[in-house]
């Protein structure tokens, strides 16, 4: 049975604990802006556990490449030199619009993608999945 329709706050207070249960920091580390892997410290591991957590916490199921589109990361056609081409960063908007791209599209260097996973991506996420299942 879907959720009542949460505000974001609440959500953002739900993902706040996801994250501090994963990745064992602190309540007040887990702000919006915060990134996943450069502020919280996360690494590619904690990514299935936090993606598992918000699949309980928010009764709501996570295919494995839809919060992180791995696979046009290693698609040639979109990567050259390490970079995203333009038809990359095109793909990467459609399969994200709750990220926020606009600093990772001025250096669209793959190895910088996981600066793109704020807590307000993660949020985002979650609300844009309970709105299309309510």
């Amino acid at each position: 049975m879907p959720m009542a329709a949460m505000t974001r706050d609440e959500i953002f207070k739900k993902v706040q604990q996801t994250l501090v249960d994963a990745l064992s920091v602190e309540d007040d580390e887990v702000t919006e802006d915060a990134s996943l892997t450069g502020d919280l410290g996360a690494e590619s591991i904690d990514f299935l556990d936090i993606v598992f957590r918000l699949e309980k916490a928010f009764n709501i199921k996570i295919p494995q490449d839809e919060l992180m589109p791995r696979d046009i990361l290693g698609n040639p056609d979109y990567v050259e030199n390490r970079r995203l081409n333009e038809a990359g960063l095109k793909v990467l908007r459609e399969s994200m619009p709750h990220a926020d791209l606009s600093t990772f599209e001025a250096d669209p260097d793959i190895d910088k993608i996981s600066d793109v996973f704020t807590v307000s991506t993660i949020v985002n996420f979650v609300e844009a999945k309970l709105t299309a299942e309510n």
